[in-house]
């Protein structure tokens, strides 16, 4: 493993001293997505790329931010459609699996059942100065001149294990770095973006994506995931005790009888991991849905959150942020017509964005790779052990 590290220190320090601004994309990444080690999660079939982006209009765009030894974070942004989104808004809900963070904006969507900004991802710390960033964009943008008012929608997990995130190092040029690269091509996964210094059950997290595309009898509606990851537990891939057979989970010492509790009180760091952190999951249909049945979606992408293995401790903030491009809402409008399925057409969403949100972690680790940072190093899950763990329980080639 030293030498992966080694390898990750040199492609840091390459994309430092060429990056403008400090801010660069990361060098090719060769490590396999689930799918590419025979890991078939779930039911139902994959959107073309298996991404956020298969959901037509959705682009997404990332800025990397690796500078000396200690900032190792970024920022990710999930654009619901091309066009001016305070003026052409998306239906959109918040769920709060867990409310240990700071997301921007989400009480403004829950009241209204609108987004009208991009989504942007970040550093726990980082969020004031993104979001004040986010509405320069918005403000810019030909047709606001006169907004007195702009939600925008900021998430985050803390990276500071990796990161100094007290620096809030991100800076307005990466923000609209992000803004202006997003693109509806294959998402970057792994160590980029808002997971450029995040870790998930103890390896290197980061960002993650998965779609699903109903049959054309189920309305053939596509649903896309993006996760940042950035959270602990007891690694699970498709029903396999991945961190079991690893040897690495989340109180691992103490059931084993090494670090007994007292007084029935288990602190955190009487585990082998903590498991405190955060993740974020992104989601994005072309279904017709209002914000009520937004929220619906929105809450069972934490039942894929536990078929991972998540602990959702106290310490760890746990949303879903969930959006529909069928319909654009004119905010002036007095009257709105606008079509949504009915309650008994939700069903086969339900099982798409458990699956989704499942396989988006699981490609956010996969894809990760290692990362010295702040004096630490978190290295990326190893491809051939997770390999081995699979095969042994008949769920991989």
């Amino acid at each position: 493993m030293r030498s992966e590290t080694h390898k990750f220190l040199l492609a840091a320090w390459l994309i430092a001293a060429f990056a403008t601004g400090g801010a660069a994309q990361t060098l090719k990444n060769d490590r396999p997505r689930a799918r590419e080690l025979g890991i078939r999660i779930g039911i139902l079939p994959t959107g073309e790329q298996n991404s956020i982006t298969d959901v037509e209009g959705v682009t997404v765009g990332q800025t990397t931010i690796i500078r000396g030894e200690n900032v190792r974070t970024g920022v990710t942004a999930v654009v619901p459609h091309s066009g001016n989104l305070f003026k052409e808004k998306v239906p959109g809900a918040v769920f709060v699996g867990n409310g240990f963070g700071k997301l921007a904006g989400s009480t403004q969507v829950n009241e209204l059942g609108e987004i009208e900004t991009p989504i942007l991802l970040t550093s726990t710390l980082s969020v004031p100065r993104v979001a004040d960033f986010l509405i320069d964009h918005m403000l810019a943008l030909k047709g606001n001149e006169n907004v007195r008012s702009i939600n925008p929608l900021v998430a985050e997990t803390n990276d500071g294990g990796l990161n100094d995130g007290r620096g809030r190092h991100v800076t307005r040029e990466d923000v609209f770095n992000a803004l202006k690269n997003a693109n509806a091509g294959p998402v970057e996964e792994g160590s980029v973006g808002a997971g450029t210094g995040t870790v998930a059950f103890g390896w290197k997290g980061g960002i993650g994506t998965a779609s699903r595309k109903l049959p054309a009898n189920l309305g053939g509606y596509t649903l896309g995931v993006l996760v940042q990851s950035n959270f602990g537990g007891v690694l699970m891939i498709d029903g396999v005790p991945v961190g079991e057979e690893l040897g690495q989970y989340y109180l691992k010492n103490v059931v084993s009888g090494r670090q007994p509790a007292q007084k029935g009180i288990i602190p955190a760091e009487a585990g082998t991991l903590n498991a405190d952190g955060s993740i974020i999951i992104v989601i994005a249909t072309d279904a017709p849905l209002d914000h009520r049945q937004l929220n619906r979606i929105a809450s069972r992408s934490m039942i894929g959150l536990g078929r991972t293995g998540a602990s959702m401790t106290n310490g760890s903030g746990d949303y879903a942020i969930a959006f529909s491009t069928a319909n654009r809402i004119d905010a002036s409008q007095t009257l709105r017509d606008l079509k949504v399925l009915g309650n008994d057409a939700m069903s086969p969403l339900f099982q798409a964005v458990i699956e989704a949100t499942e396989e988006a972690i699981i490609n956010s680790m996969l894809k990760a790779t290692t990362v010295t940072g702040n004096g630490r190093t978190v290295e990326a899950i190893s491809i051939e052990k997770v390999r081995e763990a699979m095969k042994k329980y008949g769920r991989a080639k």
